[in-house]
């Protein structure tokens, strides 16, 4: 941002022709770009700074600083337009079209005056376009609106967060590009990073896979590492951390642009570490939640989870053997949900900081993911006080009555979380995940019974689970795990000293 003060620090930036105000703002962001470009993956030029230049030369010098940045480095232009109809088409056109526009790739908007004011910039010709809307800024007079509560759904903010897939979906569907070889046009958020807890309830709110533009590192005094625990998402991805004055007023931009980037790294690496659950703990027990054990000692009674010698699918001999289709009675269907549903609310991956559950509804998909979701959503309801909708899928499409394959609460527009017994190869998450996006739904995270925690070959040094976690970029959230399992062995002597030993050995040479 080229402030007239940095520019002519002796004040007499009033005296200046706009030529020479122009020249000097370009000098400046030029300097910036060569300085930084190795490091940068974006560039942010606040449109208001190069209009202050001047009617005749401030818009050109925009355009000559976005024509300037390197081949392969997006320019997302902060204008926060809000506007609609023909008014939101031309300021589209002035911000994208190439000659006449200053030919950005993105740009921040105002959300206020709702779809109409985002559809002009991410739709019709612009359909690979990008755009931002302020959802939580870091201004303290952002309380003023933005946090307003709205019952049930949060804080305007947080509507607002949930809005950005919503949009981002409705955004593909009247897209006039056939998608062919192409990004589906998707919208950000504006979350500033001064505030980690509205970050983090603003990731939960939107997804993991909506990327938040969070301004305020460095002179505003936002904490980098805080903010990117609370804003990336599980794959340490969906974050643009925009920083102005802390590079322009550096005495080195370039050796401070890589500082600035190192950090990020290295707090986007401590986020993908802590996303990755049920590591091998080979010297030291790992704790048991109360729940966890009775969900163990329970499972053991009713014979779904056994010991002994069990051929796998995948060829493997394991000491033990867990089949959920055996909780088959009223009683342990009452004692399994309010399993799921203690795991839930334990989970930080599924609750937001005040304890309060990040999805609108638990999808059970057929067939044994039915009567999960329904025993889970009525154990959250009773043990909890959380009441969110429920819904399932059929195998095949009904041709009478309400017709379709979908059952249960609206998912268009919602998060969702999905319920199941245990993942062997993912497929079925996969396709589950697969078809919600495809009708606009957020899924946020699965939640199962059992997490094996074993490797998917001695080549594969990730578990089915965490290949999931990975590849859909949700959290995988589990009742117990192989670690739990054996704690519950170590703990308790009358299960006898070979099935401990088996375990372990079965765990030291498969497990994650």
């Amino acid at each position: 941002d080229p402030h007239m003060k940095e520019l002519f620090p002796s004040g007499d930036a009033d005296t200046k022709s706009e030529e020479e105000r122009s020249e000097a703002a370009f000098t400046f962001c030029k300097n910036i770009i060569d300085r930084t470009a190795p490091h940068a993956a974006a560039y942010k030029p606040n449109a208001a700074f190069f209009e202050a230049i001047g009617p005749n030369l401030g818009v050109t010098c925009l355009r000559r600083v976005i024509a300037s940045i390197p081949d392969g480095i997006p320019t997302l232009l902060d204008v926060k337009r809000g506007d609609i109809g023909s008014t939101a088409q031309a300021y589209a056109e002035a911000c994208y079209d190439d000659p006449n526009g200053v030919n950005a790739d993105g740009v921040t908007l105002s959300p206020l005056m709702g779809w109409d004011s985002v559809a002009p910039f991410i739709t019709g010709t612009y359909s690979d376009k990008g755009a931002f809307v302020l959802c939580k800024t870091s201004n303290p007079g952002s309380n003023d609106l933005l946090a307003l509560q709205l019952g049930s759904d949060g804080a305007l903010f947080e509507k607002i967060a949930n809005l950005a897939q919503t949009w981002s979906n409705r955004a593909i569907e009247e897209s006039s590009s056939d998608g062919a070889g192409s990004e589906p046009p998707r919208l950000g958020l504006v979350v500033g990073a001064t505030d980690p807890d509205a970050l983090s309830k603003a990731r939960a709110a939107a997804g993991p896979d909506v990327w938040i533009l969070a301004p305020g590192v460095g002179a505003q005094g936002g904490d980098l590492d805080a903010a990117c625990r609370a804003g990336l998402n599980h794959k340490g991805t969906g974050m643009l951390i925009p920083v102005s004055r802390g590079i322009s007023r550096a005495q080195d931009p370039g050796a401070k642009a890589k500082e600035l980037k190192e950090g990020i790294n290295a707090a986007r690496q401590a986020v993908m570490d802590s996303a990755v659950s049920c590591r091998a703990n080979e010297d030291v027990g790992v704790a048991i939640e109360s729940y966890q054990k009775e969900f163990l000692e329970f499972s053991l009674e009713q014979g779904v989870l056994r010991f002994g010698s069990f051929v796998l699918k995948s060829g493997r001999t394991s000491p033990y053997f867990f089949n959920a289709g055996l909780f088959a009675s009223g009683a342990s269907l009452f004692k399994l949900g309010r399993a799921y549903a203690a795991s839930i609310m334990s989970s930080k991956e599924l609750t937001d900081s005040d304890g309060n559950v990040i999805f609108d509804v638990i999808f059970g998909p057929a067939y044994k993911g039915i009567s999960l979701g329904a025993v889970v959503c009525a154990a959250l309801y009773n043990d909890h006080g959380v009441d969110v909708g429920f819904a399932y899928d059929r195998k095949e499409a009904k041709d009478h009555g309400e017709g379709g394959k979908l059952v249960g609460a609206e998912m268009k527009g919602k998060r969702i979380l999905v319920v199941d017994d245990v993942i062997s190869a993912g497929t079925a998450i996969r396709q589950s995940h697969g078809m919600l996006t495809e009708i606009g739904a957020i899924p946020v995270g699965v939640s199962i019974a059992l997490d094996r925690a074993e490797k998917r070959s001695l080549d594969d040094p990730v578990s089915a689970v965490q290949a999931v976690a990975r590849d859909l970029g949700i959290p995988v959230v589990s009742i117990v795990s192989l670690p739990q399992l054996e704690g519950l062995l170590r703990n308790d002597p009358s299960y006898g000293e070979d099935v401990l030993k088996q375990v372990k050995e079965y765990r030291s040479q498969y497990g994650v």
